[in-house]
């Protein structure tokens, strides 16, 4: 299955539906885009496996972009719009694009990168221009391009741990673009996506992350219509589902957060019946979180872990989630290891480093020591999660490993006490680090986003740190309790919901360089 064959026998379903809007994009309208893409990209130099980058708030044309490159052969390089010039530059550089594409959204930052990045070509949406990307694609014919072959996407780093690295795929092994895709598999068998064309599905993150380009490029595949966030928001999301009557949808356990600090009343305004699978996945979720999302959903809250690289998928569904609670699924897609400082297998229930054995591995873009570094000597590949399986093959995620903070010589795992925070009625947000410390090396810090700011506001967030403290102590060894809380507005996160935290840990080793000069 594929859009070309859903274009040829149901040319007027619609394919993507902007949930704001309304905008819509039928089957056969994707098709003749894309196509148009496709001869756009040869126009302008690209061969196959040539490198295009795209910047673009979610919107439509998105989709023009992800099927014309996979009829094109080239390697799609999506970036985020958190990024700064400098960082975008980067990554042109890094990538090799040829071209990229944007939006007059990103005027503010497009002067700079053109400095930055002379020679990549530029095509922008909504200029009106001689760089207008709807006159270039217009020019074009609506036929498919004798060479199609099927592209690639390659996906960066979000560089919550230093530079974005460039997560290089292997070459599909069958070059048809209309060639079975392996997430099909997992969507279908995995997580019980229907194949008959009937899906809705929800996408209320920024299509340049792994996950919503991935899912909803397999609900095209499989025939559903994909509903497309502009920027979520908790009650909107809501909303869609009842409007767009949604299936299935793809969460993180920041979105999960925002719904329930919703109003009762907002809660429980929308019909959500036809809400039949909800996905969920890149950041541990809280015990509470969860028991709570399936009290109100019901049974159809499935979580997976996997990352961008593509080396392993587990896979656990309600059911069993509620007599494994915490766990993040048995691995469904490569086979797991567990490893200690010493590379060999630890026991069931011991912490050590997650690896996947699996035939098919990617490789850091030019990047070659870094690649090394994820690897075992056995050849396996790990995400740099610390983790355990329990003895029925389940595993629990317990952090990344460089989100571990060494205090007094006790590793301590920051995610165990943001779990916490987060499940406290008046936390929004929250993101635990290690400061430098002259006397225990790191002391554990926790930034808090309020529900209100209102609640610091007239002393300081003394007392609110106090009920913290006390909500925090039954739950928590004294050696993790934080040693600062610094409440904030807002917290670095982006919108798939990876946390910046090193710019956090930057800014408080500045303050601590500043503080001993």
């Amino acid at each position: 299955m594929h859009p070309i064959q859903h274009a040829a026998s149901r040319p007027d379903h619609p394919a993507v539906i902007m949930a704001g809007s309304g905008e819509t994009i039928t089957f056969g309208e994707m098709d003749a885009r894309s196509n148009q893409f496709a001869h756009l990209l040869r126009a302008r130099g690209l061969a196959a496996n040539d490198a295009f980058a795209v910047l673009l708030e979610n919107r439509i044309d998105f989709y023009t972009l992800i099927w014309g490159s996979q009829r094109a052969g080239t390697m799609l390089v999506p970036i985020s719009t958190r990024l700064t010039a400098p960082e975008i530059a980067y990554i042109l550089e890094d990538s090799e694009a040829k071209l990229l594409i944007t939006s007059t959204a990103f005027q503010d930052v497009l002067g700079d990168i053109r400095k930055a990045a002379p020679d990549v070509e530029v095509l922008v949406m909504d200029s009106g221009d001689d760089e207008d990307f709807a006159a270039a694609l217009g020019a074009q014919p609506t036929d498919p391009i004798e060479d199609q072959t099927a592209g690639m996407v390659m996906l960066y780093s979000s560089g919550t741990t230093g530079r974005p690295k460039g997560i290089r795929p292997k070459p599909p092994e069958d070059p048809d673009p209309q060639a079975v895709n392996p997430l099909m598999g997992l969507a279908t068998m995995g997580a019980g996506m229907p194949a008959d064309g009937s899906m809705v599905y929800l996408s209320p993150a920024p299509l340049y992350h792994a996950a919503p380009i991935g899912w909803s490029s397999t609900a095209h595949r499989l025939g559903g219509t994909v509903v497309m966030m502009e920027k979520f928001d908790p009650e909107s999301a809501l909303a869609a589902i009842e409007k767009y009557k949604v299936t299935d949808s793809q969460w993180v356990p920041t979105h999960f957060v925002r719904f329930l600090k919703l109003d009762p009343e907002a809660r429980e305004k929308y019909d959500l019946s036809t809400h039949q699978r909800a996905l969920h996945a890149a950041a541990p979720c809280p015990v509470p979180i969860k028991q709570a999302m399936i009290e109100w959903w019901g049974p159809i809250v499935n979580e997976y872990y996997a990352g961008s690289e593509g080396i392993g998928m587990t896979l656990v569904k309600s059911e069993q989630w509620l007599t494994h609670p915490g766990t993040v699924g048995i691995p469904i897609h490569g086979k797991l290891h567990i490893c200690g400082p010493d590379g060999e297998e630890v026991p069931a229930g011991q912490d050590g480093l997650i690896y996947f054995e699996n035939d098919i591995l990617p490789t850091y873009h030019k990047d070659p020591a870094k690649t090394a570094e994820a690897m075992h000597p056995k050849g396996w590949m790990t995400l740099g999660d610390i983790g355990h399986v329990d003895e029925d093959g389940f595993l629990y995620l317990t952090d990344r490993k460089s989100h571990m903070i060494i205090s007094g010589g006790v590793n301590i795992y920051p995610q165990e006490i943001e779990n916490l925070l987060v499940s406290h009625d008046k936390v929004m947000d929250a993101a635990v680090i290690g400061a430098p410390d002259s006397d225990l090396g790191e002391k554990v810090v926790a930034v808090v986003q309020p529900t209100d700011m209102a609640l610091v506001e007239s002393d300081g967030g003394a007392s609110l740190e106090q009920e913290l403290r006390d909500y925090l102590a039954p739950q928590l060894a004294r050696i993790k309790m934080p040693k600062l809380f610094d409440f904030r507005p807002d917290l670095p996160r982006e919108a798939n919901g990876k946390l910046y935290k090193r710019e956090l840990r930057d800014e408080y080793a500045a303050k601590a360089t500043e503080g001993a000069a």
